[in-house]
């Protein structure tokens, strides 16, 4: 799952990017689009790897992705390549500056938001008016229409037309034959308001469109603590009282943002987190370990995480009777410790 990092210039993106996946090297040419991998903070995966002491340990994983500044250059479709590189990304983090400081105009974060927001929309709106265009000129030739493709395209164009983007509204942004127009104005958005380092708060005024997942960073005082060791971060952490990094929370609210949860396996070669999608059936959470699992699958057999902490052991928890069997159709929750039962 890859999330793009989007903004206004001086915004602070490259900070966040750069704080994100601990790549502040300097050495990188911000002309060139930029991924990291990351891996999910998660204490139950430390719990549990504490109480089994596995060879490995692996935890859930997100992608970030910092289009370059070369991306404001026009692609071959006339769309400046900064989107069309944005559109793989399954979700957005727009990051907008929310401090003022020598050399920058004053902030103003709602106006910073709407501006952007607008250019999602703009370029939306070009791509639904290129397709309805080529659906009718098609239908004039003598092509059948797929009606409800035309439909969904001429109520998105409205949506688009009248400044509200898709996400919006839910039934056009997840529409399955729409998907894949992969319209950036209808992915799933994380708002992060970037302070100075002495302020905490959300920007005045109220929400922002009203659906927004807002986040406060101070974005420099993040980069310091991504350069500290293990042990002097948690000191600085414990000193101001902080329960964790902001980035630490960017981090686990894009993993929410996608819809995604983590079910568990444990043993002592290995203890790891799986990512599904909430609502995956058994049977598909089975696949996801292995192919196999899905084509032989018998039964799951499932124990909570937090029913696991409270018998304190695996042994401790069948023999309290929360370790039980689950069929296909079993939704599997957050937190789930799973053990596939197949044969092949």
């Amino acid at each position: 799952m890859r999330l793009g990092i989007i903004g206004l210039p001086q915004s602070g993106k490259s900070t966040v990017f750069e704080t994100l996946t601990k790549n502040i090297s300097g050495t990188t040419n911000k002309n060139d689009d930029r991924i990291g991998t990351v891996r999910v903070p998660d204490r139950r995966i430390d719990d549990l790897s504490r109480i089994y002491n596995p060879q490995k340990t692996i935890y859930a994983q997100v992608e970030y992705f910092l289009p370059g500044t070369a991306g404001a250059k026009k692609d071959h479709s006339g769309e400046q390549s900064i989107w069309t590189a944005t559109r793989d990304c399954d979700a957005l983090i727009h990051v907008i500056r929310n401090h003022t400081s020598a050399g920058f105009e004053e902030k103003s974060p709602h106006r910073d938001f709407l501006n952007l927001d607008q250019e999602l929309i703009l370029a939306d709106l070009v791509v639904v008016e290129k397709r309805l265009e080529r659906i009718e000129l098609d239908h004039k030739r003598g092509k059948k229409m797929d009606s409800q493709e035309h439909a969904l395209l001429t109520q998105c164009r409205q949506s688009l037309e009248d400044e509200i983007p898709l996400r919006m509204a839910p039934d056009l942004a997840t529409a399955h034959q729409l998907r894949g127009f992969a319209f950036l104005s209808a992915k799933p958005m994380l708002i992060l308001f970037n302070n100075a380092d002495e302020d905490d708060r959300m920007p005045e005024g109220g929400n922002l469109r009203g659906m927004e997942n807002c986040l406060v960073i101070r974005g420099k005082l993040e980069m310091e603590l991504a350069q500290m060791s293990t042990e002097d971060a948690a000191e600085f952490l414990k000193e101001f009282n902080i329960s964790e990094s902001a980035m630490d929370r960017v981090i686990s609210s894009s993993y929410d943002l996608l819809g995604l949860i983590s079910f568990f396996t444990v043993g002592e070669d290995e203890v790891r987190a799986w990512t599904i999608k909430r609502g995956t059936p058994a049977v598909d959470a089975a696949e996801v370990i292995h192919s196999d699992m899905k084509k032989g699958f018998i039964r799951a057999e499932v124990l909570a995480y937090e029913d696991f902490k409270e018998a304190g052991t695996y042994a401790g928890a069948r023999k309290k009777g929360t370790v039980r069997l689950e069929g296909k159709t079993y939704e599997v929750k957050d937190g789930d410790i799973i053990a596939i039962r197949f044969n092949v």
